[in-house]
C-alpha cells in the first residue's frame, strides 16, 4: 500500500526491456547515436511541430536549466507559492541563474488565477529596484493534483507575454494532465503559449528520463552548454533515449498515466462511499487528498500504508484530523486500494 509518491514506483517493463534491448553493441556517445535522433523526432511528432529536445536525468535539472536559459540580470521568476522549483529544489534555479528570485503568485489549490497574476506583475513595474519579471513558470499537473485547462493556460500565457515574459511549464506530471484533460499535447503547450517545458518521464514509469522541450528551436542557443556545465550531458545518452523510445512508443506514456489517474478515481470513490473519509478537493489527476482522523492515520501506517501529510491553508482540518496526500502510479493495483479502504 505505497501511496507516498509516484517517484517510488519502479520503471515499467516496457522501459526496462528497451534499456536491455539497446544495451548491446556500440553507439556514438554524447547524443550522437541514431536512437537519440529518432526519439527527438518522436517528440516533434507528439507536439505536432519541430521542437528542440535536451535530455536530463532529473526534473530539478530541467527546471533549473530552463530558468538559466532565459535568465536576465536582476530577473524574477514568477510562480505559484506551491511551485516545486521554489520549494523543493534547494534553490537550484537561483543558483543556475546567478540569483534570479522566485516571486510567488497567490494560488488556489495549486493554480494561479489571471487576476492574481496581473496584480503580481503590477508590483514590479519597469524601473523598480526589486527586479524585473522575466519568466512565468506554471506547473501542470499542479502540486495539488489539479489541472489547468487549455483556456486557463492560454489566458495566463497571454498576460505574461504581453508583459514581455517567457512562459515555462513544469511538466513533471504532464502525462497525467494530458490524460486527465483528454487533450492533445500541442494544445496544452505551445498552442496555448508555452515557450519551453520540463517534460517528465520518471514519475510515470521511466527509470531516469526527463527532457527540456523548446518549442522554437534555436531560441536559447546556450542551453546545450548550460546542460553540459551542469553535468547533464550524458556520455551514454542512448540509455535516456531508450527509456523515451519505450515511454513514448505506442502511447505507453498516456496508458500509464490513464492507469494512475484511474486508480486515483477508484480510490477517491471508495473513500467517499459510506462517509469513510472526506476529500479536501476532487482528484483531477493521480493524487488524492483526504482528511482522516489522526487515529485512523496512525492505524493505516501501522498496517504498512505509506503516505505523507499535506497541510494546506485552504482546507479546514480539525484538531483530531489530518490532511494527507495519496499518490497513485502506473504500478498501483486495485488490490492495494481495496486493502487500504478495507482498513478504514
Amino acid at each position: 500500500m505505497n501511496f507516498a509518491s509516484d517517484n517510488w514506483a519502479g520503471a515499467t517493463p516496457e522501459v526496462m526491456a528497451s534499456l536491455q534491448r539497446h544495451n548491446g553493441g556500440f553507439a556514438p556517445a554524447y547524443g550522437g547515436d541514431a536512437l537519440t535522433a529518432a526519439v527527438k523526432q518522436r517528440f516533434s511528432a507528439i507536439f505536432e511541430r519541430d521542437v528542440e529536445v535536451f535530455f536530463t536525468g532529473t526534473g530539478t535539472a530541467c527546471n533549473a536549466l530552463s530558468m538559466a536559459a532565459v535568465a536576465r540580470p536582476g530577473g524574477l521568476i514568477i510562480c505559484s507559492a506551491d511551485a516545486h522549483l521554489r520549494n523543493d529544489e534547494y534553490g537550484a534555479s537561483e543558483f543556475f541563474t546567478g540569483g534570479m528570485k522566485p516571486v510567488t503568485v497567490p494560488c488556489r489549490l495549486g493554480k494561479i488565477a489571471a487576476a492574481d497574476l496581473e496584480a503580481t506583475l503590477a508590483r514590479y513595474p519597469a524601473g523598480n529596484r526589486t527586479g524585473r519579471s522575466v519568466v512565468l513558470s506554471l506547473t501542470e499537473a499542479t502540486e495539488a493534483g489539479t489541472l489547468y485547462s487549455v483556456n486557463e493556460i492560454a489566458a495566463l500565457a497571454g498576460i505574461a507575454h504581453a508583459a514581455g515574459l517567457v512562459v515555462h511549464m513544469d511538466g513533471a506530471r504532464f502525462a497525467n494532465a494530458v490524460a486527465g484533460l483528454g487533450v492533445r499535447p500541442a494544445d496544452l503547450t505551445w498552442k496555448a503559449g508555452i515557450d519551453l517545458m520540463s517534460f517528465g518521464g520518471t514519475k510515470n514509469g521511466c527509470w531516469a528520463a526527463e527532457a527540456i522541450v523548446v518549442f522554437e528551436p534555436g531560441r536559447w542557443p546556450d542551453l546545450d552548454i548550460l546542460k553540459s556545465r551542469a553535468g547533464h550531458t550524458f556520455s551514454k545518452a542512448r540509455f535516456v533515449a531508450a527509456q523515451f523510445e519505450a515511454y513514448l512508443g505506442n502511447d505507453h506514456w498516456l496508458q500509464s498515466a490513464r492507469h494512475a489517474n484511474g486508480m486515483a478515481r477508484r480510490l477517491a470513490d471508495q473513500l467517499t462511499q459510506g462517509g469513510r473519509a472526506r476529500l479536501a478537493w476532487q482528484a483531477e489527476a493521480n493524487e488524492v487528498f483526504p482528511v482522516l482522523p489522526k487515529a485512523t492515520v496512525a492505524r493505516l501506517r501501522a498496517a504498512g500504508a505509506m503516505f505523507h501529510p499535506w497541510p494546506v491553508d485552504e482546507v479546514e482540518v480539525g484538531s483530531d484530523e489530518e490532511l494527507v496526500r495519496l499518490v497513485l502510479s502506473w504500478a498501483t493495483t486495485e488490490a492495494e486500494i481495496d486493502r487500504f479502504v478495507g482498513l478504514l
